[in-house]
């Protein structure tokens, strides 16, 4: 729920992980008799649970907030279980963000403590600022101090998180380097310093596909302990974490059942999967790839916006018009290139393919 105007109580669009998921994250706790690390919420076996799904004791069902190799998750939750910081790196949509907000609320019940990584994002988000207002009148104090999301994690002994690590510019990024060593945040103005106090650890996440993209250093790299998020490994796989995906935030959107579309979804994920990899899945055809990613978050937002569509404007069923102008949207990044791969792919593949005619028929009359 967010703050109340004029008296009433409005819900939230997208709640944070804790809140959205507090019951399955309360059953874990009242479950969960393995030892804890200091100040975490969950034991490190329970917090895999809370990521990878499962089923309770008692009956209750925690749904999978990530589809893939279990050993990914239990390494990444150890890793926060040391005192080395984790650094999860994957291409764009292979869902970093959204482990590292469930990791931080299942270890430690709040996922706010962030920092967002920008071209533009200065050495006080990551640090502290100043209330100069204060500052002014009084000089430097703790008072005048306006703590970063990471100082508050340091000293509360909480989970700071740090997203799109390389957007950070390079100098800035390089001040994390005492806190991760150190455990120790300086604040030179006032001869003091905050030391971190266990429980404090810190998840980052970090892609080298975009562009704008600044290397670590080797300094600060060595900080981290690496953990790669792969893509889906089969279609299968995809179709599952996009129909969940879809699924929530139909609910939060009202929109139609998700098992409606399900054809439609194989379909979405079945283009992206060939143009990502270049070949057809029964690896007959060679296609050639356009410049975007084709992620499974995009994959996510092609369908969601598509069951928007059918619930306005069609019969609330999804069918390929509604799908259709997305994903050309998603495929054709550069109009000089890309649409050219996408019409290819069209004639070639689609076209001939048992069961798309309808598929094709719409997704020609958008692209023309």
């Amino acid at each position: 729920m967010s703050k109340p105007e004029n008296g009433i109580v409005a819900e939230a669009l997208r709640p944070h992980a804790e809140d959205a998921y507090a019951h399955e994250l309360k059953a874990l706790a009242a479950a969960d008799d393995r030892p804890r690390p200091t100040r975490w919420k969950l034991s490190p076996w329970a917090v895999a649970t809370y990521l990878l799904g499962g089923t309770l004791d008692d009956g209750t069902v925690i749904t999978p907030k990530y589809v893939g190799p279990r050993r990914i998750v239990e390494v990444a939750v150890t890793t926060l279980a040391t005192d080395r910081a984790l650094l999860l790196l994957g291409v764009p949509g292979t869902a970093k963000t959204w482990v590292s907000e469930h990791l931080a609320a299942a270890v430690s019940g709040d996922s706010t403590l962030l920092v967002q990584g920008t071209a533009g994002t200065p050495e006080e988000a990551i640090r502290y600022g100043w209330n100069y207002a204060r500052l002014l009148a009084h000089g430097p104090s703790r008072e005048a101090l306006v703590p970063s999301p990471v100082m508050r994690a340091m000293a509360d002994g909480m989970t700071a998180r740090v997203e799109e690590l390389t957007r950070i510019p390079a100098d800035v990024q390089d001040t994390l380097i005492t806190v991760l060593s150190e455990k120790t945040l300086p604040i030179p103005e006032l001869g003091q310093e905050v030391q971190a106090v266990r429980g404090f650890n810190l998840i980052a996440t970090a892609n080298d596909r975009d562009r704008g993209v600044n290397e670590l250093s080797s300094a600060l790299r060595r900080r981290f302990n690496t953990v790669v998020l792969p893509l889906p490994a089969t279609a299968d796989a995809e179709v599952d974490i996009v129909a969940r995906r879809v699924d929530q935030m139909g609910r939060a959107l009202d929109l139609p059942a998700v098992p409606e579309g399900l054809e439609e979804i194989r379909r979405v994920v079945t283009v992206f999967r060939e143009l990502r990899d270049g070949v057809t899945g029964d690896g007959r055809t060679k296609v050639k790839s356009p410049s975007g990613t084709l992620s499974t978050a995009e994959a996510i937002s092609v369908v969601t916006n598509g069951l928007a569509l059918a619930a306005h404007f069609g019969d609330g069923v999804l069918r390929p018009s509604d799908v259709a102008a997305g994903i050309l949207g998603a495929v054709v990044r550069d109009p000089a290139t890309d649409k050219v791969v996408w019409q290819e792919y069209l004639e070639a593949v689609v076209r001939e393919r048992d069961g798309w005619k309808d598929f094709y028929r719409a997704c020609r009359e958008v692209t023309a």
